[in-house]
C-alpha cells in the first residue's frame, strides 16, 4: 500500500512522463536514426527517471536530465551497432518522415550528412535545430559546458555546409530536421544564440 508521498510522487511522474514521452522518443529517433526503437529507448530513459525520481524532481532542470539519458541510452545504442557489423545496414534503413510536401532530396541529403557527424556534433545540431533548445539547454542536456556545445555545433554546421554543398544549410537542417515535430520551435535559424 503506497504512503501519501508515494501517490503524490506517482501522479507527478505520471504527469511529467505524459508532458514529456513523445519529445524524448523524437529526441531517441533523431539521434539514433532508429524510429523502431526510439520509443524504446525513451520508455527505458523514463523507467531509469522513475527509479530515480526523488533526485530528479529535486533537479534545478528535470527535463534536461531527461533528455541527458535519453542521449546517454541513444549513445551506447549507437556504439553497440557500429560494432555489431551484420547490423550496420539496418542501423540508417530509411524512414518515413511525416511532412507536408518535404522536398524528398533535402530530406535524404540532409538525413545523410548528419548520419556522417560524430555523435556529440550530430546531438549539438539536432538538439538546437530540430528541438530548438538554446546552448544552455543543450549543454545541461549533453551534460557538457556551454563553450563545448558552440564548439560542436559551429563545427557541425560547417561539415554540413561543406557536405551539403550550400549556403542555405542551417535552414535546410532546420527545415528538415524539425520537420513534423511535436516541439514548438521559436526564433529563426539566424539567431540562434540563446
Amino acid at each position: 500500500m503506497g504512503t501519501v508521498v508515494d501517490d503524490a510522487a506517482s501522479v507527478e511522474f505520471h504527469d511529467f512522463f505524459e508532458r514529456h514521452y513523445a519529445e524524448l522518443s523524437r529526441l531517441a529517433r533523431l539521434l539514433t536514426g532508429e524510429p523502431d526503437i526510439a520509443d524504446d529507448l525513451a520508455a527505458d530513459a523514463l523507467l531509469a527517471l522513475w527509479h530515480r525520481w526523488d533526485r530528479v524532481r529535486a533537479a534545478d532542470h528535470p527535463v534536461a536530465y531527461a533528455r541527458g539519458v535519453v542521449a546517454n541510452l541513444a549513445r551506447t545504442r549507437v556504439r553497440s551497432a557500429v560494432r555489431e557489423r551484420r547490423r550496420v545496414a539496418l542501423f540508417w534503413a530509411q524512414r518515413e518522415e511525416r511532412t507536408e510536401d518535404p522536398d524528398v532530396a533535402d530530406v535524404v541529403d540532409v538525413q545523410e550528412a548528419l548520419r556522417r557527424l560524430p555523435f556529440r556534433k550530430r546531438a549539438c545540431v539536432v538538439l538546437r535545430h530540430a528541438f530548438d533548445l538554446s546552448e544552455k539547454d543543450t549543454a545541461l542536456t549533453l551534460g557538457v559546458s556551454v563553450g563545448t556545445v558552440k564548439s560542436q555545433t559551429s563545427k557541425a554546421m560547417a561539415e554540413l555546409q561543406r557536405s551539403l554543398g550550400t549556403e542555405r544549410a542551417v535552414q535546410k537542417v532546420h527545415a528538415v530536421a524539425g520537420a513534423g515535430g511535436t516541439v514548438r520551435r521559436t526564433g529563426t535559424a539566424g539567431g540562434r544564440n540563446r
